[in-house]
Formats: structure tokens, C-alpha cells, sequence
């Protein structure tokens, strides 16, 4: 890894935190994101002390829920960087602390839909410039095996909302753009994948939704690292993983029809040529 440049949302705490210590050591640069300052600067310390002869290592802070905030790092990132190897998704909302409470992004979206999908899809396409020219180089969107049918008539859960099922409506549309973006990028060197690291980790967001963790967050770096780096994924694109298994996700991820679809709406909403709600999805879907 050592000449390998490697960006990793979500680094604050959790498996993100995990991951910036676990490559660390291993050489390259490290570009570490989070949306709090203080805990951003205090993972990037403690990157920097596990670090390995010749690692760099810098931040971005950003608000992944403000599409404003995601298109404006990457503009800096672009700016600043002159490679990028590998992008690590990890970025995420989970079912929060008062599931029953739908909240929203800064530009109106559902919250989960926006952090888990929406900001991730963004930034990565934001950031292909250096992607491609970096070939080969991988992307690693860190899904869930909690994945729920995405219903077009109602993307956003105004109705009966819920946030773990918010949560994992979410993940699949991750999947699924993940399969669209593989597809769309195959010959370039650059590969697109997903996985579902472990089973309940220790983390913030399951100790806030009340549940028990039952892994440490190691459990996950693993099979996430082995996307990143190892030599046996390097040119397998397109795919869903559980942990170290390609498995099947939802069977909504592939179904045509239903990725183009969200694809169509997803454009829509990350360039901001749609209002947020029902609407958005519906002009989408009738086209």
C-alpha cells in the first residue's frame, strides 16, 4: 500500500475510527473524514501515532446529510490531491436514538436516504476524475445485510415511517447504485463494490437504536480492508459481499427497471434539479 492514496468517511468513530488505524501502518496517504472537528482531529492523532515510515495523513470535514457540504469537499479534495487508489464509504445514519422521528437533510431529503445513499453516490462521482486516473483503483461501499425494498411511490417514508427501515431501504439503494456505477465504469480500472462487514458491531449507531452489539468493530475491517487491498478482489466489480462471501442482496437489486429508476430520481436529486418528497419520485418514475 505504501505508494497508495486512500480516502475513508465517517472516521470519527466506530469502524471508520477502526479503519484509519488498521491502514495506518501500512504506508500511503490517508485522507480521513468526518463532520466534527475535535473527534476528526483527535482519530487524525491517533492515525499519525500508528502511522508507518511514509505515511501521510490529512482530513476533510464535511456534513454528509448537506449535498452542498459533500460536492464542496470534493471540489478540495480535487484540488489538493494529485491521486486517489481507494474510496471507502462508511460513512452512515443508522436507525437512531427516536426511530419514529423521520428527520430530514439540509436540502429536505429523508435523512438515511441521504447519508447511506444519496452522499455517498455523490461523492463518488464527484471524485471519478481522480479515480480513473489513478487506475486501478476501488470503491468500497459498506452496506448492510439489512436491506428493505425501495417503494418509488414513497423513497422519502413519509408514510408509516420508521428508521431502521429507513436504514436499510437506504442500504439497498447503495447496492443497487453500487451494481449501476460498476457497470458504467467497467474498462476503466476502476471497480465498484459492496459489502456487509459484520454482524452487529460495536458501534454508536447500534448501541443508539437499543440493540446488543455482538462483534467488536475489528470484525469488520477485515473483509472491508480485504476489498480495499487485497489481490484476489482487484478486478471483481459489481458485487454484494457478506463479510468474505459474495452473496445475494435483495432481489429488488436486480431488477433493471428498479435500478434505472433510482438511478434517474438519484441524478435528479443530487444535482438539485428535484424538489424533495414524493414529487421527485414520482416525475422519475413516469418518465
Amino acid at each position: 500500500m505504501t505508494q497508495r492514496t486512500t480516502l475513508i468517511t465517517g472516521v470519527t468513530h466506530g469502524m471508520g475510527r477502526a479503519l484509519a488505524l488498521d491502514l495506518a501502518p501500512r504506508g500511503g496517504t490517508l485522507l480521513l473524514h468526518g463532520r466534527n472537528a475535535d473527534r476528526l482531529a483527535a482519530v487524525a492523532a491517533e492515525a499519525r501515532a500508528a502511522a508507518g515510515p511514509g505515511t501521510t495523513v490529512r482530513t476533510y470535514l464535511a456534513d454528509l446529510s448537506d449535498l452542498d457540504q459533500v460536492h464542496a469537499m470534493a471540489a478540495r479534495i480535487r484540488a489538493a490531491e494529485p491521486r486517489l487508489d481507494g474510496l471507502i464509504h462508511n460513512a452512515v445514519a443508522g436507525g437512531g436514538e427516536r426511530p419514529l422521528v423521520r428527520e430530514l437533510s439540509r436540502q429536505g431529503h429523508e435523512l438515511r436516504f441521504a447519508v447511506n445513499h444519496l452522499a455517498p453516490y455523490a461523492l463518488t462521482r464527484a471524485l471519478l476524475p481522480l479515480l480513473t486516473a489513478s487506475a486501478p483503483a476501488r470503491v468500497v461501499n459498506v452496506a448492510s445485510i439489512g436491506q428493505e425494498a425501495l417503494d418509488f411511490d414513497d423513497l422519502m417514508l413519509e408514510r408509516d415511517y420508521e428508521g431502521l427501515r429507513a436504514y436499510c431501504r437506504s442500504k439497498l439503494a447503495m447496492i443497487m447504485t453500487t451494481f449501476e456505477l460498476a457497470a458504467e465504469l467497467r474498462g476503466t480500472g476502476v471497480t465498484v463494490n459492496a459489502l456487509h462487514p459484520a454482524h452487529l458491531m460495536d458501534t454508536p449507531g447500534v448501541r443508539a437504536y437499543g440493540l446488543t452489539p455482538a462483534v467488536t468493530t475489528e470484525e469488520g475491517v477485515r473483509p472491508t480492508v480485504r476489498l480495499l487491498l487485497d489481490p484476489g478482489p482487484a478486478t471483481v466489480t459489481g458485487r454484494y459481499f457478506d463479510r468474505f462471501t459474495e452473496a445475494r442482496a435483495h432481489e429488488q437489486a436486480y431488477d433493471p427497471e428498479a435500478r434505472k429508476r433510482l438511478m434517474e430520481i438519484t441524478h435528479r436529486l443530487i444535482d438539485g434539479t428535484a424538489r424533495p418528497g414524493k414529487s421527485a419520485c414520482r416525475g422519475a418514475a413516469t418518465r
